[in-house]
């Protein structure tokens, strides 16, 4: 019987991040598959990043993870969102070549040490006093481990919608897995069920591409990866068109034919990416929705309309289609479809993403609730460190054998603090406005935000590390040079910059902050200025344009960091706490949580409640409460 320190079940986004992840940490991991060869399949829209998302994959690369350098070796659009405002919500996007996105992962997944693939279904868990310790193959093999991941994506019960037609299915031509989702369910698992959604696929060879707008990359396109030197993929743009009164009286017409509206499906989809006849009967006072054309290979036709999500009939999806604007001769290649499958409870997981009820099962991805790849990823990268870490059995307790991030330190750490805490109502999709710190977590810092915390827990490749000593080192010597030079009033106004006349010297750094100056303004008085990287002397700007506002924040988190300081123990009886009303113990039971921050922020817990809780804790364990 063979034995892997970790297995990975599933070899989509989560999957990968998780497996490479473990392997790096030098963990002996095995990725269990269905195929190999559909291992990186972006199974929806060809892109990669977004507003909030472009945060995730800033934040996976510069913990080592994949998805960043993985885009950049299949972009063949690059776009900053939201330039207009402010750093904070600014976010890369990148459209992708399916073909290259999907070699460039499985080449990295390759190329891990310590890590093999296996291609088969896994139709159960093998336990031992409660806890995981292996699966069980379709085949019959058994596998033994010290931690499985589970990164099932829409696969458990998967049903494919199609108008009135049902088709088992995990992602289109690929069979569901039943067999484990039953077992999950055996377990007295809380489950429930999703949906989500893709349009039709159209043949951009029947496409009247004069008739649209067009939508232009960046030039030069900026990469996500901070070990990406330059984009060598050929750039191309996009183009845009929109539906009419026209499409919107076809799809009204059709309605009692949409699985949504026939009561076909009754699981919900996400509120904030709508099916496009969830669309037309929310927003009855719009007459059009706009549609990104979307290339989906550099040396194929295929084109994604990204906006017309559907489950509709096929001869309805065409009927539509052939309506807007430029698709007038569209062929379809492939329907739109809604799809269903079973979700976890991430109520019922620790922040390490290790299920309560069953130890040694950690789960990532869309069986916890989110959508997109990016949310899946990081989830993925967060419980392959911690599955890595609970095998290794390093430490001496189980606090010293997780890697846990805060909401302060990354919106990796937001997404999962909302999921575990909060756990989810419809499907769980990253925006920069869940961030109460977004401010300080931002794209061009998350390097020096999360990498050091990466090398101290021991998941961080040697190129890496190399690559951020250079950077580090240059953040602080030009920080160190602008805070050296000096100005004074009288000197500024001789150099025409405006300050008030009461004598104080201020540092290049400070004058940053003033709207009215530039960087270029003072490279005027200080050229050294200039020989700073650019890449450097953006960050550096950041940071001195925000600086007050970055104080302030700095004052937020430290309140907030105390809360977390003070540790509660995964086995802590909270029914023995004596002075707690009887719904508030119910809460705190059905919750566990970790941290007094965590206790905190349970709907109904008072502050009386909070510091009965304080005095117990550190009176009952004060060995076992340990500051972070």
């Amino acid at each position: 019987m063979n034995k892997y320190d970790v297995i990975v079940i599933g070899g989509g986004h989560a999957g990968c991040e998780a497996a490479a992840a473990s392997s790096r940490f030098g963990a002996s991991t095995v990725l269990v598959t269905h195929q190999a060869g559909t291992i990186g399949e972006m199974s929806c829209n060809p892109a990669i990043g977004g507003l909030g998302k472009g945060h995730l994959v800033r934040e996976i690369d510069a913990l080592d993870g994949l998805m960043g350098h993985v885009a950049d070796a299949g972009g063949i659009q690059f776009r900053i969102l939201n330039k207009s405002k402010g750093p904070a919500v600014q976010g890369p996007r990148a459209q992708v070549d399916r073909k290259l996105y999907k070699a460039a992962m499985q080449t990295a997944i390759a190329s891990c040490e310590n890590l093999s693939v296996l291609e088969g279904g896994v139709k159960d868990l093998i336990l031992e006093a409660g806890r995981v310790i292996g699966v069980v193959l379709s085949d019959g093999e058994k596998l033994l481990t010290g931690a499985v991941v589970l990164t099932t994506g829409t696969f458990l019960r998967g049903l494919i919608h199609i108008g009135e037609q049902r088709i088992p299915a995990g992602r289109f031509g690929e069979q569901p897995s039943i067999a484990l989702s039953d077992r999950l369910y055996d377990q007295s698992l809380t489950m429930g069920r999703l949906k989500t959604g893709t349009p039709p696929r159209l043949n951009g060879q029947t496409i009247n591409w004069d008739e649209l707008i067009e939508q232009p990359g960046d030039n030069p396109p900026v990469p996500f990866s901070s070990l990406t030197d330059k984009i060598t993929n050929p750039q191309i743009c996009c183009h845009i068109t929109h539906t009419n009164s026209h499409t919107h009286d076809i799809i009204r017409e059709n309605l009692d034919r949409a699985p949504i509206y026939s009561g076909q499906i009754e699981s919900t989809g996400p509120r904030y990416c709508p099916s496009i006849e969830d669309k037309i009967v929310r927003f009855q006072d719009r007459t059009s929705h706009q549609i990104f054309l979307e290339p989906e290979s550099l040396d194929n036709s295929v084109i994604y309309p990204n906006g017309i999500s559907t489950s509709l009939p096929e001869d309805v999806q065409k009927a539509y289609v052939r309506s807007i604007k430029g698709l007038e001769n569209a062929e379809i290649l492939q329907p739109g479809y809604a799809i269903e499958y079973d979700f976890v409870d991430a109520r019922e997981l620790f922040p390490t993403l290790e299920n309560r009820k069953l130890p040694g099962l950690f789960c990532a991805g869309q069986i916890n609730g989110t959508t997109g790849y990016e949310e899946a990823a990081g989830q993925g990268l967060i419980a392959g460190i911690n599955a890595a870490l609970l095998a290794s059995g390093l430490g001496s307790d189980q606090q010293s054998r997780e890697f846990i991030l805060s909401r302060t330190d990354a919106y990796l750490g937001v997404m999962i603090d909302d999921l575990v805490r909060n756990g989810i109502s419809e499907p769980y999709r990253m925006f920069t406005s869940r961030a109460e710190y977004r401010l300080k977590l931002r794209c061009d810092n998350a390097d020096i935000r999360l990498t050091p915390k990466g090398q101290m827990v021991g998941c961080m490749g040697s190129k890496r590390m190399i690559w951020f000593a250079d950077h580090a080192r240059k953040l602080q010597v030009a920080g160190d040079l602008l805070h050296s030079l000096t100005l004074s009033p009288s000197e500024a106004k001789k150099s025409g910059l405006k300050l008030n006349q009461d004598g104080r010297q201020r540092s290049a750094f400070e004058l940053l902050s003033y709207p009215d100056i530039t960087w270029a303004n003072l490279a005027e008085l200080w050229p050294q200025m200039n020989e700073i990287e650019e890449t450097i002397q953006k960050i550096i700007d950041v940071d001195a344009r925000y600086a007050v506002y970055l104080d302030r924040q700095e004052r937020d988190i430290k309140n907030y960091n105390k809360e977390q300081a003070l540790k509660i123990p995964r086995d802590f009886d909270f029914s023995a706490v004596g002075g707690l009303s009887n719904e508030i113990t119910q809460k705190l039971e059905a919750y566990q949580p970790l941290t007094l921050g965590q206790a905190r922020r349970i709907d109904g817990i008072t502050p009386a409640a909070l510091m009965i809780l304080i005095a117990h804790i550190k009176k009952s364990t004060p060995e076992r409460s340990v500051k972070v």
